[in-house]
Formats: structure tokens, C-alpha cells, sequence
């Protein structure tokens, strides 16, 4: 069985640590890793340095039984992956043919010459089951070693995730002898804090066993993952349908989605629904909340546009925000929210206007601190209504929040319709 089973994910290679590049492989892994009933107890990255990475694998085998480890089995000499776990294994390296046929016939192909340094990517432990990298050159490879399985996976996302789904999955379910099923569902939350949600399902929490809750929080939202082990895989959905029918009866008014759906996503089903178009008048976040609109699938049935008016003349002249009213009370201001979205309304000819207003800092402006930001919802030819918040922050932060909190605001105004 698989519970119990503390598994290690290790990084190889400099250009992790400099970040370069993102470290995006073991977060993958990981949610694979816990989908299937392993304990993901660490993470790890270390360079192109013979000594540290043979530390680093080590200690991995010291506390862990499973290592998956990724990146490293390149054909150049820092690509050390190999020769630190010879040194740990004790296991001769060997060339596999099908992986040399492979490499060769690439040269061929291409009619380029193959440096010798190549054939390092066919090298395997002796002992190893060889996994076939069907999409690249260094096969990967699973290796036992003193009650501890390692699991060498090239660091091309592309490869690495065709190797795991395809072969190392269904490895590790018949070497553990996995005969449960477990199954995951991630429930999205907006409009209610952390510490809120939290409260209102503490006693849910507090006497989880099977199916587990645990809370995640990220900007503007916070998810529940809901996780659940059965005999079959029916048995486990049956679980998870049963806790979220609980938890959705007392929160379920904040509750838009499950899994990979976004907030967008559902807006703009709603949208689509209700057959409303839709536009923007941005000047604190620039552009940024129809951007992520337009960035969904079916956004052209719906989106009008945006008109992004940053200082006090663009939104006069693009958005016929009256001088007189800025002058009188800011362009940071209710005032000025609530006329950027009646007209944005009327020069988008939309049925749905947002608009942004807002001090990002990092100084303040015409007397308001940073995080101080005003949006408005102009809804067909109702009164506008604008909504004040201060968000904490970093400039990034200010204007990322009041892009969230506006598809909250719109995901709630369209649901109650």
C-alpha cells in the first residue's frame, strides 16, 4: 500500500537555483504523487556540483522510500545526475541499445554529426528498469536500492510527464500494490477569507479521517481539497459527494467551481448564459481585468472591449469624465469610478461596465495612500454602484487584488440573477 510511504522530489541542475527557470516539474509531480496516496514530504533542488548533489542524495536516501528525480541525464559533462547515484548505487552504467538506436537514427535524420558525448544519454544502471523516452533521447530509469525506489526522470516537462503518466505511475501502483482508489477534488471559494471559511467548517476539519480537508488560500480566493480513499473508484467519488454536499449546505453561497475552473471561466459561462456584453474602463489596473476575460476560450461572444484611460486628459477624452468632476474630487475617487463606468457603458455600448480606479504606489496620490482603490459595476441603466477598498501590498499585488475582487463582485451580481 502506498500510505505510509514518504516520497522525496529532487531537482537537478544550477539553472533552478538561479532561477531561470521554475522549478515547475515537482509541483506537477507532487499533486500526481498525491492523487495516488503518497506522503510528499520534500522537495528539493541542488546544482550541477558533484559533491552537494551526492549529499543531497544522501540524505533522500536516509529518510525516504520513494525518490523521483528529475533533470540531469543531458549528454554535457554538468549533467551529473548519473554519476552521483553511481556513486551512491554501486551499480555499473551500462548503454541500452534502444536508447543508442534512438540517438543515432536522430543524427541520421538530421544529417548532423553525433558528438561522442552523446552516447552518455543511453547509459543505465545494470539493474534499473529502463523507462523508453519516446520523446527525447535519455531513457529514464527505476532503481531499488536498500529498500529505497528511485525514479530518474529527464527534466524536459514533455518527457517527464509522459514517462510518469505512462510508465512510473502504473509502476508504483503495482509495486506498492495499490489495490485503493483515491480521488481528489479541489472546491473553489470567493468572497470569504481563509480564517472565515475555516470557522465556519471547523468542526468538519477537526474530525476529518477519510475523506481529508485541507485549505489553500491564494489571492482573492481560497480552495478546499478534498481527498478520499475507496475500495473503487466509485466508492471514493461517493465519499467526496457526501463531505462536499456538507460543506457546500453551509457555504455553498461562495462556492463557484471545482478543479481547473477558473473565475473567469464561470463568469463568462454566465455571461454567455444571460446573453450580457461586457466592457471595462481601466486606469489602476490597466487593462489587466479584460485581459484575463479575452484570455478565456468563447470571450468574443460577450467581450465589448476596454478603454484604458490612465490620466486625468484619456479619461476626459476617451471617456468624457467631466473635468469639473476630477478637479472637484480626484481621479481617485467614487466620483470618478462611477462616471468612468456609466460611460464606458455608453462608448462600449455594453450591458455590464466595470471600472478601476486606484493608487498602486509605491507613493501616494492626490492624498490617498497606496492600496487605496474604487471600482465601479455599471449594470444596464441602473445607478452605478462603486465599491471602496484598501488593498495591502506591492504594486503588482494592489492591482492583481482589484482585479479578483471585481470578478468576485461580478460573479455574485450575476449569480443572483
Amino acid at each position: 500500500m502506498s500510505q505510509g510511504i514518504h516520497a522525496e522530489i529532487i531537482a537537478v541542475g544550477t539553472e533552478l537555483l538561479l532561477g531561470q527557470i521554475p522549478n515547475t516539474n515537482a509541483q506537477w509531480i507532487s499533486k500526481r504523487l498525491v492523487d495516488d496516496g503518497f506522503h510528499v514530504y520534500f522537495h528539493g533542488v541542488v546544482g550541477d556540483n558533484e559533491a552537494r548533489a551526492f549529499e543531497t542524495f544522501s540524505t533522500a536516501q536516509e529518510r525516504s522510500k520513494l525518490v523521483i528525480v528529475t533533470g540531469g541525464l543531458g549528454p554535457t559533462e554538468d549533467d551529473l545526475t548519473r554519476d552521483v547515484a553511481q556513486r551512491l548505487f554501486g551499480q555499473s552504467l551500462v548503454e541500452d541499445e534502444k536508447s543508442m538506436a534512438r540517438i543515432e537514427t536522430y543524427y541520421e535524420r538530421n544529417q548532423k554529426p553525433m558528438s561522442p558525448n552523446n552516447r552518455k544519454q543511453s547509459l543505465v544502471f545494470e539493474h534499473a528498469d529502463v523507462l523508453d523516452n519516446q520523446e527525447g533521447m535519455a531513457p529514464g530509469m527505476i532503481v531499488e536500492h536498500e529498500g529505497t525506489l528511485w525514479v530518474f526522470l529527464p527534466g524536459v516537462p514533455s518527457e517527464m510527464k509522459k514517462l510518469m503518466l505512462e510508465d512510473v505511475r502504473p509502476y508504483l501502483k503495482d509495486y506498492y500494490a495499490i489495490d485503493s482508489e483515491i480521488v481528489s477534488e479541489m472546491l473553489h471559494f470567493i468572497g470569504i477569507g481563509e480564517s472565515k471559511l475555516e470557522h465556519e467548517l471547523h468542526d468538519v476539519i477537526e474530525q476529518q479521517t477519510n475523506p481529508t480537508v485541507a485549505t489553500l488560500a491564494h489571492d482573492g480566493e481560497v480552495s478546499l481539497r478534498l481527498t478520499a480513499k475507496g475500495d473503487t473508484h466509485h466508492k471514493a467519488v461517493d465519499l467526496i459527494e457526501d463531505i462536499k454536499h456538507e460543506i457546500l449546505d453551509r457555504v455553498g453561497d461562495f462556492y463557484y467551481g471545482s478543479d481547473d475552473l477558473t473565475i473567469q471561466e464561470i463568469v463568462l459561462e454566465l455571461l454567455t448564459e444571460q446573453e450580457r456584453l461586457i466592457g471595462s474602463a481601466e486606469s489602476l489596473t490597466g487593462g489587466l481585468f479584460m485581459e484575463e476575460l479575452i484570455a478565456t476560450p468563447g470571450a468574443s461572444a460577450v467581450c465589448q472591449g476596454s478603454i484604458v484611460a490612465y490620466n486625468q486628459g484619456a479619461k476626459h477624452n476617451l471617456l468624457q469624465v467631466p473635468e469639473a468632476l476630477m478637479d472637484e474630487f480626484g481621479t481617485v475617487s467614487e466620483q470618478c469610478a462611477a462616471s468612468m463606468a456609466t460611460n464606458g457603458r455608453d462608448v462600449l455600448s455594453t450591458d455590464i461596465t466595470l471600472s478601476f480606479t486606484g493608487v498602486a504606489g509605491p507613493d501616494p496620490s492626490e492624498g490617498k495612500e497606496p492600496g487605496v482603490v474604487f471600482i465601479g459595476l455599471q449594470i444596464g441603466n441602473e445607478q452605478p454602484q462603486v465599491y471602496h477598498y484598501h488593498f495591502p501590498g506591492t504594486r503588482p499585488t494592489i492591482r492583481r487584488r482589484a482585479v479578483k475582487k471585481a470578478y468576485e463582485l461580478l460573479y455574485h451580481t450575476l449569480k443572483s440573477n
